[in-house]
């Protein structure tokens, strides 16, 4: 794309945050730099920092993006009339399609580690919340008779163990898993962590 000068600020930061992920889909995370997103949209990288704090806030809001995608997916999963334990499948069925689908992207929300000085923003724990919320509202509706604390703790331990699942699909390393494709993983650990919490 050649230089433009008739982008507005919010038009860079599509574009920017475009490129950035065409970057990561061919590469994945470590291939990610400002100079790379800077050329791709024809603008200099101090263009590029006039829009984002620095390569840190790109990523951030790059992971944002993938973590709405994310919630999206389950939550029409979800929705498909699913209550109890089928609830949970759907979820953890979308969360590893999804990873599957959106490798690269789904790595960096795991990988990247950001500065070390550098805080997690509001709105992107707003946004892993989501996520969880899903998870820990189906929760609840399953096992019942539990505390709120112990249902939030309880959805990060699941999601944790599905996550797992996930990175030997991920990382093809399913002849660890004993012949079980990931989706009869995942529903045999929601059996088992639903029917241990309901007892």
């Amino acid at each position: 794309m050649g230089r433009r000068s008739d982008h507005s600020r919010e038009e860079i930061r599509q574009l920017a945050l475009g490129a950035a992920e065409a970057i990561v889909a061919e590469g994945g995370f470590k291939a990610l730099t400002a100079r790379k997103v800077a050329a791709a949209i024809g603008y200099t990288v101090g263009t590029l920092y006039l829009v984002f704090e620095n390569l840190d806030d790109l990523v951030f809001q790059l992971n944002g993006r993938t973590l709405d995608q994310l919630y999206q997916r389950m939550l029409d999963e979800k929705r498909h009339s699913y209550s109890g334990k089928k609830a949970l499948y759907a979820l953890a069925t979308a969360y590893i399609d999804y990873a599957e689908a959106e490798s690269p992207r789904w790595n960096m929300l795991l990988e990247y580690v950001a500065g070390k000085d550098e805080v997690m923003p509001d709105w992107y724990l707003e946004k892993l919340g989501q996520v969880f919320g899903l998870v820990e509202e189906t929760l609840a509706s399953t096992v019942g008779n539990q505390d709120d604390k112990t249902i939030s703790q309880a959805a990060r331990v699941l999601w944790a163990s599905v996550h797992g699942i996930c990175i030997l699909k991920i990382r093809q390393r399913l002849d660890l898993a004993g012949g079980q494709s990931t989706g009869e993983m995942a529903c045999m650990l929601i059996d088992n962590f639903v029917e241990g919490m309901s007892r």
